[in-house]
């Protein structure tokens, strides 16, 4: 097996190469062969040391397969203080991305030299923890307080140039690494370049770090990684020696290390990972994709043709009309507009995009080559059913045929076309350019290659796809209409939509579910409440009237400017709309309701437990396979705050138990609605988490 550190000696320059494929990950063999190779280079009485990564990348971070493990030494706080401790001229060349340790290690090193296309960053925020081998003390010496706090609290990557701009790197040059590192380490030794430790450089002056905490804690929504940073850099300001400073950011370090938050993102950072990863498509090739259809162009429709084009198929985008065809030409163009403006199209690419890639047809038959088509029409089961009856008649064989439903059953929209294992759910979160949530739901007969294609179509649009089965609402809507209307039985026995909402973007969310409805717009709850009642409640089941009545006087939410809100103001200031209140009042009296205070703890506990009491059952009846599959799809679909890992990993860190007594207890009051998952209780009973159900799934 090869060395990770591989030791080169070129006249009076010695060389460390990295080799620790994929990504030459700061692990143990990789820390430890620094360490040695810098004792040698010393002992050997070179003059200058190199350090770059052989294959795709410097040093991309820390191994992740090392995470939760006790660290092996040389720990990456003492390599980096020994790198820069050395008599040698230490040069690092970068190329790929230098990334948390790995910049760490390069703002160690006396001078930086990277490729134009090298990124560096200090993303630890995203995994609950900060920079804890000197990036909070040393980035601020060489880039400024200002760049430092805002590379640091958003984990950003930042490309070659602007890392040359701010300081964080010293010169920018074409070439291979090796060759430019050993070049400019040569021309440095030369000129009789001085030794250039960052720790050694001047403090830059403080700033109000109190007010950056608090913009960046409440920007956070209550994270504390990205806060604390600001305080690990107010130490390299403030601290009185930088030793003092490295001392203050290991605590800090350790204090977050410590934290839920921490264990909350490193469970998001793994699920992501593996939440694509299914065992039943391992081997399984995709069916061919390079033309797609999309029929109904709305806002659904246009998103998902949108990034479908962004991402190099060519669509055709089927209406019923002329005019309603060009409309839904015009969604699409505004759409790309965005990304024009952003630099992330050119002209010319836009210009391709809208009159070359996008096609646009009043005719089922255009469709008759498409590889994959996918309806986004009304949410009807006989309009879909109609469409899917057109679609087998004139779709090649092969085509994969897919609904883009929130709700409905795609087992009866597969039966009836004539090939059924063709069929599957592609259900998209609107806008669909920009979610990043993917349902794949598979059908009764979904063959296993239209799986594996509605997989490989989500990565192509760069989404994070989730395996659902078929239920009422898939994994996400499901979830969400059992924890909404335990908001709604809230309202009637005595909270306001408005401490509902409060009380959740508190916790975490990015918006509370009111705000939310009136984002989505009230009449799809309206149409979803119209469904269930036609289909029949259960007479055990609580139901209330007074949202009906806002939508019967036309308030949808912010497209008609009221709903819960009043939007008069425009969609950022929102203020309680006053004919909610006394609707609700109404209602109470109507049913007779004593109303009682909630305090802000019961209202986020009783509805997170029902958000978690339903996912135990979506689990349990193999709705979604594991556990991990409910917290990605709430993480990317609704909001839910990533600092707390998920519905289902919140429920572990709180303790199943009490979280079971709590369920129990309440349906005392309502049986029907709280009625325990068979596998909540299984667990609790076993002494076991959901986390162990994910690890028994790997």
């Amino acid at each position: 097996m090869p060395e990770a550190i591989g030791y080169e000696r070129v006249g009076d320059i010695v060389i460390l190469a990295a080799d620790n494929p994929p990504v030459n990950a700061l692990g143990h063999a990789v820390r430890q062969g620094l360490a040695v190779g810098l004792d040698r280079a010393e002992a050997e009485g070179a003059r200058g040391v190199l350090i770059y990564g052989t294959g795709r990348t410097f040093f991309a971070g820390a191994d992740i397969r090392e995470f939760g493990k006790p660290p092996k030494e040389p720990h990456l706080p003492e390599l980096c203080n020994r790198i820069e401790a050395s008599p040698l001229l230490v040069v690092s060349a970068l190329h790929g991305t230098a990334l948390g340790g790995g910049l760490e290690v390069a703002l160690a090193t006396h001078y930086r030299i990277a490729v134009p296309q090298a990124k560096v960053g200090l993303p630890e925020v995203h995994l609950g923890i900060l920079p804890g081998a000197g990036g909070t003390q040393r980035l601020p010496r060489v880039a400024g307080v200002e760049a430092a706090l805002d590379m640091i609290t958003t984990g950003r990557h930042v490309r070659a140039d602007e890392a040359l701009r701010l300081g964080v790197i010293d010169r920018v040059a074409e070439g291979e690494p090796r060759e430019i590192g050993l070049s400019y380490l040569r021309e440095l030794l030369d000129e009789g370049a001085p030794r250039r430790p960052v720790g050694e450089m001047p403090a830059p002056a403080p700033v109000d770090f109190d007010a950056i905490y608090a913009a960046v804690l409440r920007k956070g929504r209550g994270q504390l990684s990205p806060a604390t940073a600001v305080r690990a850099v107010q130490a390299a300001c403030e601290a009185e020696s930088f030793a003092a400073g490295l001392k203050r950011e290991r605590e800090l370090f350790m204090e977050l290390m410590n934290s839920d938050q921490r264990e909350g993102l490193i469970h998001a950072f793994f699920a992501d990972r593996a939440v694509g990863k299914l065992p039943e498509l391992e081997g399984v090739a995709p069916r061919p994709l390079a033309a797609i259809g999309v029929i109904g162009g709305g806002t659904m429709g246009a998103g998902i043709a949108t990034a479908a084009l962004l991402s190099g198929l060519s669509v055709t985008m089927l209406e019923m009309t002329p005019e309603a065809a060009e409309a839904a030409k015009g969604r699409i163009e505004g759409n790309l507009s965005g990304a024009l403006k952003r630099g992330k199209l050119t002209a010319q690419q836009f210009d391709n995009l809208t009159t070359k890639a996008l096609t646009l047809a009043i005719d089922y038959d255009a469709l008759a080559d498409a590889d994959l088509v996918i309806e986004a029409v009304f949410e009807d089961m006989e309009v879909k059913k109609q469409v899917f009856t057109k679609l087998d008649a004139v779709c090649k064989p092969g085509a994969v045929l897919a609904s883009n439903t929130s709700y409905l059953d795609i087992n009866q929209i597969a039966a009836v076309t004539s090939r059924p294992q063709d069929v599957l759910g592609l259900h998209f979160f609107s806008p669909a350019h920009v979610m990043k949530l993917l349902e794949v739901v598979i059908a009764d007969q979904t063959a296993p290659d239209v799986a594996a294609t509605g997989f490989a179509l989500g990565k192509r649009l760069g989404k994070v796809s989730v395996r659902a089965g078929v239920c009422d609402g898939f994994i996400g809507n499901r979830i969400l209409s059992v924890y909404r209307t335990c908001a709604d039985h809230m309202i009637l026995d005595g909270a306001s939509p408005y401490q509902i909402d409060e009380a959740l973007e508190e916790f975490g969310f990015a918006m509370g579910p009111f705000a939310v409805a009136d984002l989505a717009g009230l009449d799809i709850g309206w149409a979803v409440r119209k469904r269930k009642r036609a289909e029949g409640l259960d007479p055990r089941a609580r139901d209330s009237a007074y949202a009906d009545k806002l939508c019967e006087a036309g308030h949808f939410g912010q497209k008609t400017g009221k709903g819960y809100y009043d939007y008069a103001a425009g969609a950022k200031a929102r203020v309680p709309n006053p004919e909610v209140l006394p609707l609700i009042e109404a209602e109470r009296a109507q049913q007779g309701i004593t109303p009682r205070a909630f305090s802000k703890d019961e209202i986020v506990r009783r509805y997170m437990a029902a958000m978690v009491n339903e996912a135990a059952k979506v689990v349990g009846e193999g709705i979604a396979r594991r556990p991990l599959d409910v917290d990605v799809t709430l993480l990317y679909g609704y909001g839910f705050p990533r600092y707390r890992g998920g519905p289902l990993k919140w429920a572990d860190m709180q303790g199943l138990p009490e979280l079971l007594a709590d369920i129990k207890r309440w349906a005392a009051e309502d049986a029907y609605f709280w009625q325990p998952a068979p596998l909540l209780e299984q667990l609790v009973a076993e002494g076991r988490t959901f986390d162990d159900l994910n690890k028994e799934a790997v």
